[in-house]
């Protein structure tokens, strides 16, 4: 890992406190639970489990947008605010809308879990459907953007998302001061920039590495190629994990920030979701059990270390559910 930890144009401890301070009332702040069976699975000294899967709208994904969104003038968001996400985004980026009382667009993929497709409606958002990547969502969003004039929240690429994103790692710093290393799944990037933004200025000894399904692991790519590039397809469970394409600003984060990025296989999350849902009675997403994969498949060295696990989502379909039971 690069010794840059201040380096230009990333977020700053500053922007992550101010964004704190904005949540207050509308983010909860999660738990940061024992987990004794990944414990004595793994052989860490100790895990604990970071709970955004018990985040309003089932994800950590509300930090950054209503981070993003509350900071629109409001001339800036007269027509509302629109965004293209595989689910948890735009289900976030509606909740935020709702309180601010804004109409809310949101674009997602034609294989949207049907939770997530439901949660974007209930929370009030109009919703569209496009394609299976994020390529093609983004391109719909920004067609009825211009068309409409409506203001874009973008999933992970902007600082104000990744400071939002950056208080669940501030959270982790001031609840437990002496953790070793701090495990943030990699869609985007935008929570393991925030996160590893927060612990590296905080916990200057603590390590942060990114964890990516082996079938979308853009960032991977990005840090081997020495830019963000394009994958050639998409192949993984973890919907919430498979932007085709690293962001520029999340890709800058990961290369000066996290000490490494990891993959897993689709077995090893769909073995974790198991063990969380069943040992630890915790309903997680396939995207939300990548990085207790990590530990569990051994694809980080973990022996002796105390370990902050960051579950990322709870949006997990009712009928997948069923059959971990």
């Amino acid at each position: 890992m690069s010794d840059v930890v201040q380096g230009e144009g990333l977020v700053g401890l500053t922007e992550i406190e101010s964004a704190g301070r904005r949540l207050a009332g509308v983010a909860v702040p999660t738990p940061l639970l024992p987990a004794d069976a990944v414990t004595e699975a793994c052989g860490a000294a100790e895990v604990r489990l970071k709970c955004e899967n018990l985040q309003r709208a089932g994800s950590f994904k509300i930090r950054g947008a209503y981070n993003f969104v509350s900071q629109l003038s409001d001339d800036q968001v007269g027509a509302g605010i629109i965004t293209y996400s595989s689910g948890n985004h735009a289900q976030a980026v509606a909740l935020a809308g709702k309180l601010r009382g804004l109409r809310v667009v949101v674009v997602m993929p034609t294989t949207a879990p049907k939770v997530k497709r439901d949660g974007a409606e209930r929370l009030g958002a109009q919703v569209y459907y496009e394609g299976t990547t994020s390529v093609e969502r983004r391109a719909l969003a920004e067609e009825i953007a211009a068309k409409e004039g409506l203001v874009i929240v973008p999933p992970f690429d902007h600082r104000h998302i990744i400071a939002g994103q950056g208080t669940v790692g501030l959270e982790i710093a001031r609840d437990w001061d002496d953790v070793d290393l701090v495990l943030a799944p990699i869609g985007g990037g935008g929570l393991a920039s925030g996160v590893a933004a927060a612990v590296k200025r905080m916990i200057p000894h603590a390590s942060v590495i990114g964890v990516e399904p082996e079938g979308a692991a853009s960032m991977r790519k990005a840090l081997d190629e020495g830019h963000p590039a394009l994958l050639g397809e998409i192949d993984t469970i973890a919907d919430g994990l498979c932007p085709v394409i690293a962001g520029e600003l999340t890709y800058e984060h990961a290369r000066d920030l996290m000490d490494d990025v990891v993959t897993v296989t689709d077995d090893s999350i769909k073995k974790a979701t198991e063990m969380l849902v069943n040992r630890h009675k915790l309903i997680v997403e396939y995207s939300g059990a990548a990085t207790t994969a990590a530990l569990l498949s051994q694809a980080v060295d973990v022996e002796g270390l105390r370990v902050a696990v960051i579950v990322s989502g709870g949006n997990l379909d009712p009928m997948l559910l069923a059959g971990l039971a």
